[in-house]
Formats: C-alpha cells, sequence, structure tokens
C-alpha cells in the first residue's frame, strides 16, 4: 500500500482521484458531475490510496485555508469492493501526517451521516446541526493537532 499525493491535476494522480469520485459520487450516489468536479481542484492536495498491484483504491483532497492553518478534507472516496479492508483509514491518517507535518493545526470535514462513525473512530468530532450537501445529509466534524 502506499499514499501519495499532489498538487498537478494534469497528472495520473489526479486523474485516478477523479475516476475514484465519478464512480462513487457520481454514479453512486448520484451527484452531479457539475457540482463533483468544482473551481477548487486547483489549489487542493489530492490524495490517493494504491494497493500492492498499483491499483488507485481510494482518494480524498485537502483544501488549505493558509490564514488559519487548516485543511478541510473532501471529496473522500473509497470503491465499493475494498470497502472494509482499512483503506479509508490508511488514507486519512496519511492525510493528517501531511497536515501535521505543516504545522496545521485542525482538519475539518463535511461528513455524509451515513460515513459520521467512520470519521468519529478516528478522533474527529461532530459539531452543529445536520444540513444537505447534493441531496445528501451531512454532519460538519473536526479534529484538531
Amino acid at each position: 500500500m502506499k499514499v501519495v499525493n499532489s498538487r498537478d491535476t494534469m497528472n495520473e494522480i489526479y486523474l485516478d482521484a477523479v475516476r475514484i469520485r465519478h464512480r462513487v459520487f457520481v454514479e453512486g450516489q448520484g451527484v452531479p458531475q457539475s457540482i463533483e468536479i468544482d473551481k477548487y481542484e486547483a489549489y487542493a492536495v489530492h490524495f490517493v490510496l494504491y494497493d500492492d498491484q498499483n491499483i488507485a483504491q481510494a482518494t480524498a483532497r485537502l483544501l488549505p485555508n493558509e490564514e488559519e492553518k487548516t485543511f478541510t478534507m473532501q471529496r473522500t472516496a473509497v470503491l465499493p469492493e475494498v470497502r472494509g479492508l482499512g483503506f479509508g483509514k490508511m488514507l486519512v491518517k496519511e492525510m493528517e501526517k501531511f497536515a501535521i507535518d505543516r504545522s496545521y493545526k485542525e482538519i475539518n470535514l463535511h461528513a455524509q451521516v451515513t460515513a459520521k462513525s467512520f470519521y468519529e473512530q478516528l478522533g474527529y468530532v461532530a459539531f452543529g446541526d445536520e444540513h444537505e450537501i447534493a441531496g445528501m445529509m451531512h454532519v460538519d466534524m473536526k479534529k484538531d493537532f
């Protein structure tokens, strides 16, 4: 297993991330393609987890807020056939290490309500009311370092 990251939206890492996101969000959850790819793509750090055969299995991105030294984790997706194998956890841990190594103080995210317990197991805390994004209920969560 390996997790790699890139800010370059013209390389294979980013293209692998987009392929996973399309399959999970657009095909799997019915999120419109027009909102799945957004204006923040070039500003985010895109992470992809590759298995031992070098096949992309999971992805997420971190959008930096330089002034506040926080990241917003977004577009976290694991391919359906490998869910439950710990890939999501490995991916999030690598993203946290990335944030800590750069002296960021927090990662926040908008978790789908169905994924809330996944993030709680990783130390994220929910705050605020549930709200709808792209037709699905979400809850804001964060983890301080």
